[in-house]
């Protein structure tokens, strides 16, 4: 059997459900190597603007070793963030036969991708696009240096439309990339948590027959809640709600806009487990990221498998594979209030049993995007690799 060793920063909600089924599918010998060191299972999230720990297990069903960092700033914001002195001899002790390294920005990554590269096969998972590319100087010395570092990867993952093409973009071939779906817990998410949902509507003052839109995520300026929220207020759509799940930098600011609004409401950070109650409990989600970085979205991924209609920014990466307009959502172009609007407007006039039956579709379009499939082509590259 082959051994994987895969390297990553720190354990993800939407990572640990991949790492648990590689191993208990036992078809690899799977170890994860977390590079940020032990701290980051308690780290502090700026985007969320507090401490958060997970309600799902992220650290169970699979075997993993944390990595020292001695970086004098730890995080994943900036390259120096991530220093690991002893990882490539972790690595070296355990004898793989392959690496999965996620991401590559960073001092101890892109030195485990060129201290290996012709020692053992070198695999890459990432999901950046040329959603924010900029021309210029800087972009021409930016394509040669992205040249150079994918020049190590031996075969690349790639989540959807927008990452292939970057991916081709910067050197890689089409036989050294292979479509591995960015998924989330569908099954979790399409259960039915119709009390719950009932339970909440009624605790905001929302009733059956009205329209509720949700924002979940973090309250900052790549993600636009603000334009949401402005945009919200310019419609006359009566019987409409929107609800703002969430904390982040931009909280006081988007209270103190809506605090005479009676139909925009808010509620705290959800953990994994409320989650799927609250995408439930809407009709239509909006994502109005205008970036640079909104790379997938997935919350995307969540409403779509708890049957919901989807509003998105045309900077948001997941868009190309899973926003169809006029079947299962609209997007509209990104940083500008009046397309917001005017889609907003468009989707709601649907009423809700128009939005139900984008739900439906919703529903069926997310279908192939699971953890599954994503572990069957890991598998079998790294077997065929």
């Amino acid at each position: 059997m082959k051994k994987l060793a895969i390297i990553t920063t720190h354990p993800i909600q939407y990572y640990a459900p991949v790492f648990q089924l590689l191993h208990k599918r036992g078809k690899l010998d799977v170890k994860v190597f977390y590079t940020w060191g032990e701290a980051s299972a308690h780290k502090f999230d700026p985007g969320f603007n507090k401490k958060i720990k997970w309600d799902i297990p992220l650290l169970e069903g699979y075997p993993y070793e944390w990595v020292k960092n001695t970086s004098k700033e730890p995080g994943t914001h900036h390259f120096k963030g991530i220093v690991n002195p002893d990882l490539i001899g972790q690595i070296k002790n355990w004898e793989p036969d392959a690496l999965l390294i996620y991401g590559w920005g960073f001092q101890s990554h892109l030195k485990v991708l060129r201290y290996f590269k012709n020692k053992v096969s070198i695999f890459f998972r990432g999901d950046s696009t040329l959603l924010d590319e900029k021309k210029g100087a800087k972009a021409i010395l930016k394509t040669a240096f992205l040249k150079w570092v994918y020049r190590h990867v031996d075969h690349a993952f790639y989540p959807g439309t927008n990452t292939k093409a970057y991916f081709k973009k910067y050197g890689l071939k089409d036989e050294q990339l292979s479509f591995a779906p960015h998924a989330i817990d569908n099954g979790r998410f399409a259960a039915d948590r119709s009390d719950e949902v009932l339970l909440l509507r009624r605790k905001l003052g929302i009733k059956d027959d009205e329209i509720l839109i949700l924002f979940a995520g973090k309250f900052e300026e790549k993600k636009s809640p603000v334009l949401l929220l402005e945009a919200f207020m310019n419609l006359n759509a009566t019987g409409t709600h929107l609800l703002f799940a969430g904390n982040g930098p931009l909280e006081e600011q988007l209270k103190l806009k809506a605090e005479k609004n009676g139909r925009v409401h808010f509620i705290d950070f959800q953990n994994q487990s409320q989650m799927p109650v609250v995408f439930q409990a809407c009709d239509l989600f909006c994502l109005p990221s205008k970036g640079p970085g909104e790379t997938w979205g997935l919350a995307i991924n969540e409403a779509m498998a708890a049957g919901k209609a989807i509003l998105a920014s045309d900077k948001v990466g997941a868009v190309a594979d899973l926003v169809e307009p006029g079947k299962n959502g609209e997007i509209f172009s990104a940083d500008t209030a009046s397309d917001l609007t005017r889609k907003l407007d468009q989707l709601i006039c649907k009423g809700k049993s128009g939005l139900a039956e984008m739900g439906k579709s919703s529903k069926v379009l997310i279908e192939r995007w699971t953890i599954e499939e994503q572990v069957n082509v890991i598998e079998n590259a790294v077997k065929n690799g």
